[in-house]
């Protein structure tokens, strides 16, 4: 039997409005700045329309990038709560693959912003074998002392061994396939954030996201045994905000664009590969065809990376030596630089920026579980 599993960052499902930008310019939509506002009163109602008239477009996208996952079971980030996940559903997706994606779990995690990890799943796969939830745990309680992995580096981000460890949740999500038990671990670990303190955003939160990996890991050898979870069916999915190695782009429209594979030194994801503790799937595909986002801070800063991963156990990946997975781009925008051969039909109505499906691009891989 085979499951088509998937995760998708959707940025920013909310079912309420932010008004911190009318303070905090950092926070603030470039389209109000661009027009006088004379009170907090006016701009609450201008952010209001503004950010409707943004929601629909976008959503459309969202979904048609969902719905060409082809998914039964998928994980999801970036999500307010459980009500702004079921109108998404019911109002978008709903229209684009029908009756599907009846189950839908989430819990709320520990970010600042109030964005959650999400799993969406149908009653049975698109071969007929049933999907059985069985439980749900969620870890977002977790301390660094708790599991001993306060350092001195994350003390000198002003982390103390008290606080918890991961910035949303590990959400771990146990199902039956057709009877046969598969545990899921639903992330979305620190993002990387602007330079600070004389290093790039990426290298000043590298500690936090280790300590995530480590805490993930440990929760599985906890739940499994240290010398058995290799054997074990389980599989992590979500957004780490790290990647091992990125596509560095040159060039201009004009005279060509160039595309330099470049390895890091370190990452997060060294936690969970490194060893052969889990296995990248999407380290299957060619290696200028693994990114699942474009980053860009201008002409001197591009590259694509891969931010979103499907981890597989040793025991799922032997019994899916075959299995690629699919990223789906078509709902990129269109300022995103694809390297040749790779560009594809955009959504209807995806613009320059924006409106887009998101800034993440999903990953979905169809998995025998035997």
């Amino acid at each position: 039997m085979s499951l088509r599993l998937a995760t998708f960052n959707v940025e920013n499902l909310m079912n309420r409005f932010d008004y911190s930008g009318y303070r905090n310019q950092l926070n603030e939509d470039r389209t109000l700045a661009l027009f006088e506002i004379h009170s907090e009163a006016e701009y609450r109602l201008l952010e209001q329309a503004r950010a409707i008239a943004h929601a629909d477009d976008m959503r459309q996208l969202t979904a048609l990038a969902i719905a060409e996952t082809r998914a039964d079971i998928i994980c999801l980030q970036e999500v307010d709560n459980i009500e702004a996940l079921k109108a998404f559903e019911y109002g978008y997706l709903f229209k684009m693959v029908g009756q599907g994606y009846q189950h839908k779990y989430t819990t709320s995690g520990n970010d600042s912003r109030g964005i959650d990890v999400a799993v969406m799943m149908r009653a049975e796969t698109a071969h007929g074998e049933p999907i059985e939830f069985v439980r749900m745990t969620s870890h977002a309680h977790v301390t660094f002392e708790e599991l001993g992995l306060h350092t001195p580096e994350l003390a000198s981000l002003g982390q103390e061994p008290f606080e918890r460890i991961f910035r949303r949740d590990c959400l771990e999500i146990d199902v039956k396939i057709g009877g046969k038990p598969l545990t899921i671990y639903s992330v979305h670990f620190k993002s990387m954030g602007s330079p600070r303190n004389g290093l790039n955003g990426r290298d000043a939160t590298m500690p936090i996201r280790v300590a995530e990996a480590k805490a993930v890991r440990r929760i599985i050898e906890d739940r499994f045994g240290k010398d058995h979870a290799a054997d074990k069916r389980w599989v992590i999915c979500g957004d780490m905000n790290d990647y091992r190695e990125r596509l560095v782009i040159s060039g201009d429209a004009y005279q060509g664009y160039g595309f330099t594979p470049v390895q890091e030194t370190a990452s997060c994801l060294d936690v969970f590969l490194a060893d052969g503790f889990a296995e990248n799937v999407v380290a299957r595909r060619q290696e200028m065809d693994r990114w699942t986002l474009y980053h860009t801070r201008g002409p001197l800063e591009r590259h694509l990376c891969q931010l979103d991963y499907i981890l597989l156990s040793p025991s799922l990946a032997r019994t899916n030596e075959q299995a690629v997975p699919d990223i789906v781009r078509r709902g990129q925008p269109w300022r995103t630089i694809f390297p040749p051969g790779q560009e594809v039909d955009r959504y209807p109505r995806a613009g320059w920026d924006r409106p887009k499906a998101s800034d993440h691009c999903p990953v979905a891989v169809t998995l025998s579980i035997t």
